[in-house]
């Protein structure tokens, strides 16, 4: 029975190594404030709050993209 993986073989190439930030904690605090000024020109959030029951998860992305795309009440 031979194995399924060579584990003596090198690997040759890495593709898409990702590099940390240099400063983590700033760039965690720079996205935190992104977050919270989109949530303040939407006024609302994405999704109204509460438990929802879906029958299938193909359901609760189609509520979930509706909810996302629908447009905002207009203030006069």
């Amino acid at each position: 029975m031979e194995p399924i993986v060579n584990l003596q073989e090198n690997i040759g190439k890495t593709v898409g190594r990702r590099k940390a930030p240099r400063n983590a904690f700033a760039y965690a605090m720079g996205l935190q404030s992104t977050v919270a000024t989109f949530q303040r020109t939407l006024k609302r959030g994405l999704c109204p709050r509460g438990v929802y029951r879906f029958h299938s998860h193909e359901e609760a992305d189609a509520w979930m993209m509706k909810m996302i795309s629908r447009s905002r009440p207009t203030t006069s």
